[in-house]
């Protein structure tokens, strides 16, 4: 790690981004944590975790392409604003929910739902407007992968803090402390210095903008590449996040704490892939590392998934995430970087959709299969396949790459041919 690991820190609007999210995002991963142990002990049911999962989800893959058309048509900066205030609202009404102690699983899922579609808002307009907040934009996919580390740490931290003042200061303060923790977000956006907003004229209708997004990224490979194989990996892998209650509770006899300390782990792991992730230096071939991080997560959690261990256990957890960052830190890095500047929203949209559409039903999957077939044996499954779609990323990488290298070969035959 060298200084230019946190280069894009230059920016004044993007330190203060990165310094009010980063304490708002540890008292959203203490809610996440909090909402998944109360799910779980409420029903002893892995197939409710994924339907906790879906009820988060589900809304913002339905309305993230209005979210996508909203953050191209309007001014992102108030977007964010609104859904930040949003959101915070949302956390107290969950903490009052708590206190009150009279709730069901049921009415802690209508408010994930709440969340669900607030984050198909606040999703599109926070990712394309770090374009806005970096003042070089060669800094831009530094400023990404930070953004990620931000994630990771707070995984790291949220999960553990969540663990202790569940066990100690009880459910309603774990929402408490998050919809506290809004402040500094919404504080650091009031204070940015942004370029005014021009309005632009928009003669489409919002149908009309999100089918224009759809048939720019059907005409461009790189980046309909990256959005499938993100949707593979946010249906089938990225849900092994949903079953970690059981691990904690039923493989290691363990309380909220361990819980929390198992997702920490994956955190730590993330965490160390973003900085390593940052650490690149300009034009590092991103597809490579998106593909070789896949394979690790791969590995990490075929290690993972029939160990009894707790300590090594924790050391796969690691791997996990570590291979576990790159699926949608990496993916957004190379979209972000390759869309056009009036089609990075809609882009985004589709992004979130890849992860927040298929990884609710992933959940649901995960959740049901795992059931039948055991939760150890799922996480074995889950392993294998993010080998095959490491391994397939790879075959199209090389492939791509033999393509390019026939090109000019075709193009110097074509010229002959005139010539002659």
């Amino acid at each position: 790690m060298n200084i230019s690991t946190f280069r894009a820190f230059r920016s004044r609007n993007y330190r203060l981004f990165f310094s009010g999210q980063s304490v708002s995002l540890i008292g959203t991963w203490m809610q996440k944590t909090a909402v998944s142990w109360v799910v779980y002990s409420l029903t002893n049911s892995t197939l409710m975790l994924g339907v906790s999962l879906f009820a988060s989800q589900v809304p913002s893959f339905l309305l993230t392409w209005l979210g996508g058309v909203v953050s191209d048509r309007y001014d992102r900066y108030k977007v964010l604003l609104i859904t930040q205030v949003a959101s915070m609202v949302q956390a107290v009404l969950l903490a009052i929910l708590i206190w009150f102690n009279h709730y069901n699983v049921w009415e802690i899922l209508a408010l994930s739902v709440v969340l669900g579609i607030i984050n198909a808002f606040d999703v599109p307009a926070r990712q394309s407007l770090v374009y806005e907040m970096v003042d070089d934009k060669d800094d831009l996919p530094n400023a990404l992968a930070l953004n990620s580390s931000m994630v990771n740490l707070s995984r790291l931290i949220g999960p553990a803090i969540a663990g202790i003042v569940l066990e100690k200061l009880g459910d309603g303060t774990c929402f408490a402390l998050n919809a506290l923790s809004f402040v500094a977000v919404i504080g650091s956006l009031l204070l940015m210095k942004l370029p005014k907003y021009v309005r632009k004229e928009h003669k489409k209708n919002a149908f009309g903008e999100f089918a224009e997004g759809f048939n720019y990224i059907r005409r461009t490979p790189s980046i309909r590449f990256i959005i499938i194989v993100l949707g593979l990996m946010s249906f089938f892998v990225l849900p092994f996040n949903t079953l970690i209650a059981y691990y904690a509770r039923d493989v290691f006899k363990g309380t909220a704490s361990t819980f929390g300390i198992i997702d920490s782990f994956i955190g730590l792991g993330a965490l160390g892939g973003a900085i390593f992730l940052a650490s690149q230096k300009t034009g590092a071939n991103l597809n490579k590392i998106l593909a070789i991080n896949t394979l690790v997560l791969g590995i990490g959690l075929l290690l993972f998934s029939h160990e009894g261990n707790y300590p090594l256990a924790l050391l796969f957890a690691v791997i996990a995430g570590f291979g576990m960052m790159s699926q949608i830190t990496v993916s957004n890095t190379i979209i972000q970087t390759t869309a056009e500047p009036a089609m990075r929203g809609r882009v985004i949209s589709f992004f979130a959709m890849a992860v927040f559409g298929m990884m609710p039903f992933g959940g649901l999957f995960v959740g049901w299969v795992s059931e039948i077939i055991g939760t150890k044996n799922v996480l074995l499954i889950e392993g294998i396949l993010a080998l095959l779609v490491g391994i397939l990323h790879l075959v199209h990488l090389r492939t791509v790459k033999m393509q390019a290298k026939k090109a000019p070969i075709v193009e110097e035959t074509a010229a002959a041919v005139e010539a002659v």
